[in-house]
């Protein structure tokens, strides 16, 4: 997995390349957890994301979590195949796909 962070102002962007599973969540886990200080807008871009595990899915839970009390999170461009596990979990529900 390939995580490629851009920060402007108060926006946090993270374009995540590949799989988001048990063996490569934590790396996306440790650039987000405690560095979200003073960040109004969380962007998760998933355009080159093939596969989210629930290890993935827990991680973009916590940091929906965060972003309810400072500010806004959204998911865009994310492949069908990854639409379809958060439809089938019920995240769509929780978490902002445009």
């Amino acid at each position: 997995m390939k995580i490629e962070k851009t920060t402007a102002g108060q926006t946090m962007t993270f374009a995540v390349e590949g799989r988001l599973d048990t063996l490569t969540a934590p790396q996306l886990d440790g650039e987000i957890q405690g560095k979200l200080d003073g960040v109004t807008e969380l962007i998760f871009d998933f355009v080159n994301l093939e596969y989210i595990s629930s290890a993935g899915l827990r991680i973009l839970l916590s940091a929906q979590k965060v972003m309810n009390k400072q500010g806004r999170m959204v998911i865009r461009n994310a492949k069908p195949e990854v639409k379809e596990i958060f439809e089938v979990t019920g995240f769509n529900d929780i978490l902002t796909l445009e």
